[in-house]
């Protein structure tokens, strides 16, 4: 079982997500944030469908419906995040680090 960890960025915000599966298609998730606005999907998100997530158009998934409800900023990775470890969980993906570099412009 892999844990995802994100540091969102600015907002300090860090969220952890848990997912297994024991089928490779229904997901169990468990997720902490610190994240106020995205607190409340603890609850509400903590079984999914491996294949609506993954094969979704981007946005279009279940994870991301939820997210429209809850989530302030159109540039959080949470939702992303929680979709890659979904893959890893059933199988349809291996693990590999995601990242973000931001460097000043060399003009």
């Amino acid at each position: 079982m892999k844990v995802a960890r994100v540091k969102a960025g600015i907002c300090g915000f860090v969220t952890e997500i848990v997912a297994s599966s024991q089928n490779g298609r229904q997901v169990d998730l468990v997720f902490r944030t610190q994240c106020p606005n995205l607190k409340p999907m603890e609850e509400e998100l903590t079984q999914v469908d491996a294949y609506a997530e993954c094969f979704a158009k981007v946005g279009d998934s279940p994870v991301y419906h939820l997210a429209r409800k809850f989530c302030k900023h159109a540039a959080c990775p949470v939702p992303s995040a929680i979709i890659k470890e979904i893959e890893i969980a059933a199988k349809l993906a291996l693990p590999a680090d995601v990242t973000f570099e931001f460097e000043d412009d060399a003009e």
